[in-house]
């Protein structure tokens, strides 16, 4: 298990996302982004469209996908 947050993702916060892998991580900050605009925290507005922007736009999408799984392979465990 490691952790990453929000903000290690591209996004505002410190909220802290946990996963056994890169992709269970990516998962929970997408939900967390959607979850935060729904609530009316605009300070997620930018990130949440860039998440949505990323998945639009496959080859720059990707090019953050295998930063994101390496950022989180260079992680301590737990």
């Amino acid at each position: 298990m490691k952790t990453m947050t929000c903000r290690e993702l591209g996004g505002p916060c410190d909220t802290a996302h946990h996963g056994a892998d890169a992709n269970e991580v990516i998962h929970a900050q997408d939900q967390h982004l959607k979850d935060a605009v729904a609530a009316g925290d605009e300070t997620h507005r930018s990130a949440a469209d860039e998440m949505k922007g990323r998945w639009r736009r496959p080859i720059s999408g990707m090019k953050w996908y295998r930063q994101a799984q390496r950022d989180f392979a260079a992680l301590p465990e737990d």
